[in-house]
């Protein structure tokens, strides 16, 4: 189920003043926004940018289509740790380009990159782009320094370049800080493209605000280049006011609201357990959403997810999505009150069991 979740009030105050003025032609960025991004990394994550790093763009998703295309030949290989977000994959065959997968290893819950399978497909001459998700959208992992020093090692070792989607890093639970990939190395900053921006973690992403950070002058010259070409660079009315609120005002609210996305993850975790124990969520310290292991249910995960939603009329999004270590999964939005998350645990649990019954009867 998808729920129209406010974002923060001072986020709202800054749109309707711009409303307010009633003009709505395209906007220009102003030191501001530049400011509000600095400021925002510098203090929250303690990484420091430079003003000439970032560029503009509508959103994370069409920022790495458009780098897809610009910095990748058709029928190249772009790498994905997976289970990954469809759009991932859209972004890529959509592009002409083809996905190499390697599968984050699965440890009772807890992910963990596969270093052995990383590098060997990192070493194909046929892949020349990795898109790296940190952290880790669909499972909720974080990545380390340690982790993400050696990605940046075997990258540059094997000539690929990265793309970090660091779009949910304002979403990791209290007390768990994200490690920006460009910050852990000159080897890192030199060869990546990070993209970044307040709508994951402040509800915006009608808005279509965000950013890329390229510290690479050369990369970030074509990166601008693809975007203008694209029609991804220009600011909408809104964008650029909302972002500065986000990123100079919002830090209560989103504190307040990771809180209150944990709870709810330790809710659903509490729940399954009594409830439904066939089903486990994996051990998220980041995200908004329950990636929900349901390898022990009869029948497929894709099929139970069409069932549940036209029996319950609970959305559920279907593993197979994600990569091909993925089909005996579920995700489940988690960013919601807690008593729609348990009125949609409890239509999980019927809908499930009325699944099971279903196949049963089938046999």
């Amino acid at each position: 189920m998808t729920y129209e979740l406010e974002t923060a009030p001072e986020i709202r105050d800054a749109v309707a003043a711009r409303a307010a003025r009633g003009v709505f032609c395209s906007a220009n960025l102003s030191e501001e926004w530049y400011q509000a991004y600095l400021g925002w990394w510098r203090t929250r994550h303690g990484f420091s940018m430079e003003k000439d790093w970032l560029l503009f763009t509508t959103s994370t998703i069409a920022a790495i289509s458009c780098m897809v295309r610009r910095f990748t030949a058709p029928a190249e290989q772009v790498l994905l740790m997976t289970p990954a977000v469809p759009a991932y994959f859209d972004a890529i065959t959509g592009n002409g380009r083809q996905v190499t997968e390697s599968p984050l290893q699965n440890h009772g819950g807890a992910y963990e990159i596969d270093f052995d399978d990383l590098e060997r497909r990192l070493a194909d001459p046929h892949t020349t782009l990795m898109l790296l998700n940190n952290p880790h959208s669909s499972t909720g992992s974080i990545w380390d320094r340690a982790a993400l020093e050696r990605i940046g090692l075997l990258t540059a070792k094997h000539q690929v370049m990265v793309i970090a989607d660091e779009s949910l890093c304002d979403l990791t639970d209290p007390g768990k800080p994200y490690v920006p990939f460009a910050s852990v190395s000159a080897q890192c900053r030199e060869n990546s493209i990070t993209c970044v921006g307040p709508a994951e973690a402040f509800h915006l992403a009608g808005l279509q605000t965000a950013a890329v950070v390229i510290p690479n002058a050369v990369m970030r010259h074509k990166a601008g280049r693809a975007l203008q070409g694209n029609g991804a660079a220009e600011p909408g009315v809104f964008a650029a006011d909302a972002a500065i609120a986000a990123f100079t005002k919002g830090a209560a609210w989103l504190d307040a609201r990771r809180a209150h996305i944990r709870a709810n993850k330790d809710f659903a975790a509490a729940y399954l357990e009594k409830e439904l124990p066939s089903v486990k969520a994996a051990t998220s310290e980041a995200a908004d959403r329950l990636w929900l292991d349901c390898g022990r249910l009869l029948g497929c995960a894709e099929e139970a997810a069409d069932f549940i939603r036209e029996k319950t009329g609970l959305s559920l999004s279907a593993g197979g999505r994600y990569g091909r270590n993925s089909e005996a999964f579920l995700c489940m939005n988690a960013a919601c009150s807690r008593d729609a998350l348990r009125a949609d645990l409890d239509r999980l649990r019927d809908g499930l069991a009325a699944y099971e019954a279903f196949v049963l009867a089938r046999c």
